[in-house]
C-alpha cells in the first residue's frame, strides 16, 4: 500500500534532523563551515548546500513548481545563516507537499532527466520520492561525519530518536 504516512515521517524527520545538525554548525565559524575538509562535496556548507539542491530538483519535478532549480553545484545561499533559513522554510515546505500525496500519484511512473548525467530515466514516483529522503540522510552522514571529525555532539540520528516517540 502506497501511503503518505512513511513518507510524512520521512519528511519530519528530514526537519528534526536538519534542525539538529543546523543548531550544531551554528556554533562554527563561516570559515570552519566553509574549509575544505576533503569530503565528497568539500565542506560542512557545501554539502548542506547539495542536500538542499536536492530537495529543491526533486520538489521541482514532483510539483511542476515554476520556480527555478539551480545548477547542480551553485551556491544557494552566500551564508550560513541564509542557507538554515532557506532550510527552515523547505523543510515546512516538504511536510506540506508529503501531506498531500496520494496513493494513486505515488503510483505513476515519472521520466526525468538527471542533472548528474544528463540521461532521461522513468521510475515509478514512490521511488523518487523515497529516493529524495534517501539522498537527504546520505548526505547528511557526512555532514555528521565531519562534525564528529571536529568533536561536536549532534545528537542520536535513529528515528525512534525523535521527539515524537518519547514516553513520559
Amino acid at each position: 500500500m502506497l501511503d503518505n504516512q512513511r513518507f510524512l515521517l520521512l519528511a519530519e524527520y528530514n526537519q528534526w534532523m536538519n534542525s539538529n545538525i543546523y543548531q550544531v554548525c551554528s556554533n562554527l565559524s563561516e570559515y570552519e563551515l566553509k574549509l575544505d575538509r576533503k569530503a565528497f562535496f568539500s565542506s560542512i556548507f557545501l554539502t548542506l548546500n547539495h542536500i538542499m539542491y536536492g530537495d529543491l530538483a526533486f520538489l521541482s519535478r514532483f510539483t511542476g513548481d515554476p520556480e527555478e532549480v539551480p545548477e547542480l553545484g551553485e551556491e544557494l545561499a552566500p551564508t550560513f545563516s541564509t542557507l538554515k533559513s532557506r532550510r527552515e522554510m523547505l523543510d515546512l515546505r516538504i511536510i506540506d507537499w508529503t501531506k498531500s500525496l496520494q496513493s494513486d500519484w505515488l503510483a505513476v511512473t515519472q521520466t526525468y532527466q538527471s542533472k548528474v548525467d544528463g540521461k532521461f530515466r522513468t521510475v515509478p514516483r514512490w521511488v523518487l520520492v523515497t529516493h529524495m529522503f534517501n539522498h537527504q540522510t546520505h548526505h547528511r552522514g557526512q555532514v555528521t561525519t565531519m562534525l564528529a571529525q571536529l568533536g561536536m555532539d549532534f545528537g542520536s540520528t535513529d528515528i525512534p530518536f525523535m521527539p515524537q516517540f518519547l514516553v513520559g
